[in-house]
């Protein structure tokens, strides 16, 4: 079964997933020792590996310590052309669907493709939208573009309508690393009931009760990435509050 599948047929039975993003840039190889172990424990469910910028080397030094120290797959999630490695499981071959900038809708792609498409990855195309988080993050200003206002149920709700009928896989709503408020209920309740491909949803998320109220809003995959490199003991109970929310298909 592949990772797509895997993600369909949990969408399908109602269950939730809990995804731990490691930023490279900002890993210490002995804290990251310390996260994997509790991500081991928590039964976490994937680990995204990515980040705006990624200045460093550290990639792959950060995919092969993951390997060596369990089976959680790796999705790269990547913020530029640049951030592509064969040692990961899968890639997040994103379209940056909320903005107006051409080069993230489809002119990265038509460079990275051909790498692509002779790697072992998994692709997974899945529609971008950068939802305003409160204050500017790394992405916005990196992507040069104007994130969805979070009172704009509508507008984020016709733009992930608008991308699964282009035929992408999924849909990853996203405040941006460190922002300060995170997707509201009602904007991931109005894209969940308005399309059936798996959502994601990330970005300001620093509790357990918020993980579970965005999971019962709809997000099948919930994405924390800020909140467990502050505080990496959070991964146990995030987990749980996850994987505790069963809804009925």
């Amino acid at each position: 079964m592949t990772l797509y599948e895997d993600i369909k047929k949990a969408k399908k039975n109602g269950e939730k997933k809990f995804v731990v993003l490691i930023d490279p840039d900002k890993v210490r190889l002995g804290k990251i020792d310390r996260v994997l172990k509790l991500a081991v424990d928590a039964n976490v469910d994937y680990f995204f590996i990515g980040g705006s910028l990624i200045v460093n080397n550290m990639l792959d030094t950060v995919l092969e310590s993951i390997k060596k120290t369990c089976n959680i797959p790796m999705i790269l999630f990547p913020g530029n052309s640049f951030q592509l490695s064969y040692k990961a499981d899968a890639l997040l071959f994103l379209s940056l669907i909320s903005g107006r900038n051409a080069e993230l809708l489809i002119g990265k792609h038509v460079v990275t493709a051909p790498f692509l498409k002779m790697s072992p990855l998994e692709i997974m195309s899945t529609g971008y939208m950068l939802i305003d988080g409160g204050v500017p993050t790394t992405v916005q200003y990196m992507s040069n573009t104007t994130p969805i206002p979070s009172n704009k149920d509508d507008i984020a709700m016709t733009t992930a309508m608008a991308g699964e009928l282009l035929g992408l896989k999924m849909i990853y709503m996203d405040a941006g690393s460190g922002a300060k408020n995170p997707i509201p209920t009602s904007m991931i309740e109005c894209v969940s009931g308005a399309t059936d491909i798996p959502l994601i949803v990330g970005g300001g998320i620093r509790t357990p009760e918020k993980a579970a109220e965005n999971a019962r809003a709809g997000a099948d995959m919930i994405v924390v990435g800020n909140a467990i490199e502050k505080d990496p003991e959070l991964i146990m109970d995030i987990s749980a509050a996850i994987h505790s929310v069963k809804v009925t298909v």
